[in-house]
């Protein structure tokens, strides 16, 4: 079947995390948000007037940002770090291991890629790559009675100056595949 003009993707199968080292732009390991609930984002831009004889002569933008949330029920502790910052320790030996997750004051925030997947309704599916993002809202996590654990941030989605520029990519494809491990 051709891959339809008016693909309508449903159904959030899937959410990845990339850290991304600040200095350099490399990825690193690629993290799964497990049991993933929603990826939004909204793209806008600030924008500037140059005024005078009592009318507007000229506006210009600063550039496309993203805004956007992330909420997933559970985490990882490996995925929390990718999106606070901070370390993931483990000590001891199954069946006592101990893994632990540790925020400094020290510790700042990092930036990471987000790639989400939907399906789509002619069996194939719909993948969004968030290409430079970071945590710059609340981060927050809960524990309620008779729920499971739910994690949720906020971030700003900036172009990636290292992968030429790159804000946001969504493709629709006629078949379905994993996401992949970038480069």
């Amino acid at each position: 079947m051709a891959l339809p003009a008016n693909t309508l993707p449903y159904g959030l199968r899937d959410i990845k995390l990339t850290p991304i080292a600040s200095d350099t732009g490399a990825y690193g390991t690629m993290v799964d948000l497990p049991v993933a609930r929603t990826m939004s984002w909204t793209e806008g831009e600030d924008f500037s007037q140059l005024r005078g004889d009592d009318g507007v002569a000229a506006e210009r933008g600063s550039g496309p940002l993203l805004s956007g949330d992330l909420e997933q029920g559970g985490i990882s502790l490996v995925a929390y770090a990718v999106m606070a910052g901070g370390t993931v320790t483990e000590t001891g030996v199954s069946p006592n291991l101990v893994r632990t997750f540790r925020k400094k004051g020290t510790d700042a925030r990092p930036y990471f890629r987000a790639d989400g997947m939907a399906i789509n309704d002619n069996g194939g599916d719909t993948k969004v790559v968030l290409y430079r993002l970071k945590a710059t809202g609340d981060i927050g996590g809960e524990f309620a009675d008779g729920a499971f654990m739910l994690t949720s941030l906020a971030f700003t989605g900036y172009p990636d100056p290292f992968h030429t520029n790159n804000l946001y990519d969504i493709v629709a494809s006629e078949t379905s595949g994993a996401i992949i491990q970038p480069v």
